[in-house]
């Protein structure tokens, strides 16, 4: 399988675990759809379908900003990216979630920054035991000002 040669191992695990989802659903693989899901994978920020769409088009000229959103959008809906929101702009942003975590978005310039090492599973069992709801995804934010906003 072609992948960029920097993929760590988790980054590597993370693709191969959504590939073999997408192909087990009957739904097809092409280069376009694997250059996605590379690229949201190792994506250290949070990106939007035009940033995607705009780095990866030097290596595959013939896709489309709607080849973008139709797979953002099969992503979204298999559970692995999150739609994020800023408070200053209109731009959907994509986040993978191939680990626990929560976002925490600054409302004064929109930054996105990983609050890691979150209890989300003990969060989704108390929501579960509290409502009786089956829970079968979380979206958690949480807006503040960040420290360069701060100054």
């Amino acid at each position: 399988m072609e992948l960029h040669s920097h993929f760590n191992a988790e980054n590597q695990t993370a693709f191969e675990h959504v590939i073999q989802h997408l192909k087990e659903k009957g739904i097809r693989i092409t280069e376009t759809r694997k250059a996605v899901v590379a690229y949201i994978i190792e994506s250290d920020d949070h990106p939007s379908a035009e940033m995607i769409y705009q780095d990866l088009l030097p290596n595959y000229p013939n896709m489309s900003l709607a080849t973008v959103y139709n797979n953002l959008k099969l992503l979204l809906e298999e559970g692995f990216v999150t739609k994020l929101k800023r408070t200053n702009d209109n731009t959907t942003y994509y986040d993978f979630m191939g680990h626990e975590h929560l976002n925490v978005i600054c409302e004064v310039c929109g930054k996105i920054t990983d609050f890691m090492d979150v209890e989300i599973p003990s969060l989704k069992k108390e929501a579960h035991t509290q409502t009786g709801y089956k829970i079968t995804k979380e979206v958690l934010s949480i807006y503040g000002i960040c420290p360069d906003c701060q100054n």
